[in-house]
C-alpha cells in the first residue's frame, strides 16, 4: 500500500520533468541561427573525379535535414560552404600471411571544408574531415562500397559541424 502511495506522489513530478526535458531538445534544424536561410555549396575543388558526388551528397543532406535552402548563387546565399579534396588514397592495408601480398586495401579521403556566415561576415569554421574504409583487394564492387562509405562519413561529419558550429 505504501509503494502505491509513493508511486502516485512521484508520478506527476516525474511526468512534468520528462515533458520539460523533451521540450528542451529538438532535432529539427540543429542550432543554425535564424538569420541564415540560404547556403551556397559550389562544387568542391581538388583533383578527384568524386568531388561533384561529394558536393551533391552534402548539399542534399543540408537541404533534407536542416532549415537551410541550398541556392546556386553565391551572391544570394546567407552562408557559403566551400570544400576541397586535399588527399585521396587507395593503398594496401593488410598483408596476406600466405602470399605476402595485400589482402585488403584502404581508401582514405581528406576534405577541407570552410563555412562562412556572409550576413555577419565571419568564418564559422574551417576544418578537415577524413573518411576511410577497407575492402578486399581486387573486389571492384567492394571498392565502390568503400568509396561511398568514405564520402558518407565526410558528409555526415561536415553536416554535424555545419548545424552545430554555432
Amino acid at each position: 500500500m505504501l509503494k502505491i502511495a509513493v508511486a502516485r506522489v512521484l508520478f506527476l513530478p516525474l511526468l512534468f520533468l520528462l515533458l520539460f526535458i523533451g521540450g528542451c531538445y529538438s532535432l529539427t534544424g540543429g542550432s543554425i541561427p535564424p538569420h541564415l536561410k540560404t547556403v551556397a555549396v559550389p562544387v568542391f575543388a581538388g583533383g578527384s573525379e568524386y568531388r561533384a558526388d561529394l558536393t551533391r551528397a552534402l548539399s542534399g543532406k543540408i537541404e533534407s535535414e536542416s532549415s537551410l535552402q541550398v541556392v546556386n548563387s553565391i551572391a544570394r546565399a546567407d552562408a557559403l560552404i566551400e570544400g576541397s579534396i586535399t588527399s585521396w588514397s587507395d593503398t594496401a592495408n593488410q598483408l596476406s600471411a600466405t602470399t605476402e601480398r595485400a589482402a585488403t586495401n584502404r581508401i582514405t579521403i581528406v576534405v577541407q571544408v570552410n563555412m562562412d556566415d556572409r550576413v555577419e561576415k565571419r568564418s564559422v569554421f574551417a576544418e578537415q574531415f577524413v573518411g576511410f574504409a577497407d575492402y578486399t583487394t581486387g573486389d571492384y564492387l567492394g571498392q565502390q562500397r568503400a568509396l561511398r562509405s568514405c564520402m558518407q562519413q565526410i558528409v555526415d561529419e561536415a553536416f554535424d559541424r555545419i548545424v552545430s558550429g554555432w
